[in-house]
């Protein structure tokens, strides 16, 4: 018995990329059915939900199916409520593909970062789906232009407070490549001098012995994560915080 799709709520997923180059997000080119008059263009994976699944288990169907990811770290961004987000020939397009008949979609926005592999590109390939630098993303289908730009600005928080970065890179990296990296999510450029400062500063990198071989300019230092480093100041921070909101209380009651 096959389940049941419903009608009114879906999922898209803005899956952000890195390949030591650029942020890219993967895009989809929508298939249509031979009577429908919509112009091919692209959107962000998604999908309506199943009856039986939760919103995440169906974000997560969505970038298995385009991925071949079954363990991406997901997470929401907000709910797209807009009775009008979707209309028109959007609206048919989406009834007439889904068999579905429906008179508002309402969507939840998810997003995920993921290194960008052989393996990766190989079945996202297959899927016929493509990975576009997101600075050349100007286009897209309904409202996944906004859902794409909320995305990139959760993407940009989590960069700035958390050491999702590090992910993204080899075990050793240059200073070059974590501010290449972090520039290219943040869409800005560093001052090289004051980055490399303020990031030798905080105690978070762990000089290695090896550097850079077989290039042409001077071979750069090559770093760790330091995690124990990480936890230490996450933990100070939250004892801090801790005594502070206790006082708080305290003092307003």
């Amino acid at each position: 018995m096959s389940v049941q799709m419903n009608s009114c709520i879906s999922v898209d997923c803005a899956v952000f990329g890195y390949d030591f180059n650029s942020l890219k997000v993967l895009l989809v080119r929508r298939n249509y059915p031979p009577e429908s008059s919509v112009a091919n263009d692209l959107k962000l994976p998604g999908a309506m939900i199943l009856e039986n699944e939760t919103l995440e288990e169906g974000a997560k169907r969505v970038l298995e199916q385009y991925t071949g990811l079954k363990d991406i770290n997901l997470k929401q961004t907000k709910i797209f409520s807009d009775p009008k987000r979707v209309s028109g020939k959007e609206l048919k397009w989406i009834c007439d593909y889904h068999g579905i008949h429906t008179e508002r979609v309402v969507t939840v926005g998810y997003y995920a970062i993921v290194k960008l592999d052989k393996k990766i590109l190989s079945h996202t390939n297959k899927m016929s789906a493509t990975w576009a630098e997101v600075d050349t993303v100007s286009n897209l289908v309904m409202d996944h232009i906004e859902i794409l730009s909320e995305a990139l600005n959760r993407l940009y928080d989590e960069m700035s407070n958390s050491t999702a970065a590090f992910d993204l890179l080899p075990k050793r990296f240059t200073l070059t490549q974590l501010q290449k990296l972090l520039e290219e999510v943040m869409g800005i450029g560093l001052d090289k001098r004051n980055f490399r400062k303020k990031i030798l500063a905080s105690g978070l990198l762990l000089a290695t012995s090896e550097k850079e071989k077989n290039v042409r300019h001077k071979p750069a230092q090559y770093y760790e994560f330091n995690r124990s480093e990480y936890r230490k100041q996450i933990k100070n921070i939250y004892t801090n915080e801790k005594k502070f909101r206790n006082r708080s209380r305290f003092i307003f009651g």
